[in-house]
């Protein structure tokens, strides 16, 4: 049998209840070149956001390209109620699948008859480019895809309904969407994901995750942040987007020059 690479452990690595401490890159810009550069850094994967960047299925399946051949395993972020999309991503070569706005087990369940081969699913076979990337025979393939299908909460109808989307058979994990989350849990008055209102909530879905063993992730508006939401159990956190760290990186370098310029 071959031998599986670390890039392709992924899904072992993460399921370790909140002791992995896995960091991964978000990128919504779409352009292969800004997956090359970031995946160089020391993050455990990179995730390519769908919904709100402007990926399409083409330039989306370079940036894989890119994650692989920087040892980093690529995870899909697909647009709302499109689990269709799921199937060709891991197709590409894509180690896992985040779905937004999962709210109910129907929904749940709609994103694992894409993601998932049978027994668990109904994904249909062409995985042409994983194979590729992966040296995985067929068989081995086979064997080892239904590891990563992870559904976003956050809406106050997934939050009532995380038991049941948790049990549903195929979910691997959830990723908590905190900007979403405080927008619903506020009706609409506030944009708050950093507070200890969302703290709470995410304590309640990390015990959940785990009494159904399986895996919490949550994005992080900048490091600090990433770092409390490990230190609350998560398995996987977000340190901030892509266009966050470029232009903070900016504005860093430019006042830094400023400072030096003029003396102070």
């Amino acid at each position: 049998m071959t031998e599986t690479p670390a890039i392709d452990s992924f899904a072992d690595r993460i399921r370790t209840d909140g002791h992995a401490g896995l960091v991964s890159a978000w990128i919504g810009i779409p352009e292969p070149m800004v997956v090359h550069h970031l995946a160089q850094e020391d993050f455990d994967s990179v995730v390519l956001d769908m919904q709100h960047g402007m990926w399409d299925m083409a330039s989306a399946s370079n940036a894989v390209t890119q994650c692989r051949s920087a040892g980093k395993p690529a995870i899909a972020r697909i647009p709302v109620g499109d689990f269709a999309s799921a199937s060709r991503l891991l197709d590409a070569g894509c180690t896992g699948i985040i779905a937004p706005m999962v709210n109910s087990v129907s929904d749940a369940k709609a994103l694992v008859r894409f993601a998932k081969y049978p027994p668990l699913g109904e994904r249909s076979w062409g995985p042409t480019l994983a194979l590729n990337h992966m040296k995985l025979s067929a068989d081995e393939y086979l064997r080892t895809a239904n590891r990563l299908t992870i559904a976003m909460v956050e809406t106050r109808a997934a939050l009532d309904a995380v038991d049941g989307i948790l049990g549903v058979e195929g979910i691997d994990g959830v990723f908590v969407g905190p900007s979403d989350l405080s927008i619903a849990l506020s009706k609409g008055a506030r944009l708050a994901p950093d507070t200890d209102e969302i703290d709470k909530e995410l304590a309640h879905i990390v015990a959940r995750c785990r009494a159904h063993k399986k895996f919490t992730c949550a994005f992080g508006s900048n490091g600090k942040r990433a770092g409390e939401l490990l230190r609350l159990g998560c398995d996987l956190v977000v340190a901030s987007a892509d266009t966050t760290q470029l232009r903070a990186g900016a504005a860093s370098a430019i006042a830094a020059a400023r400072t030096v310029a003029s003396g102070h």
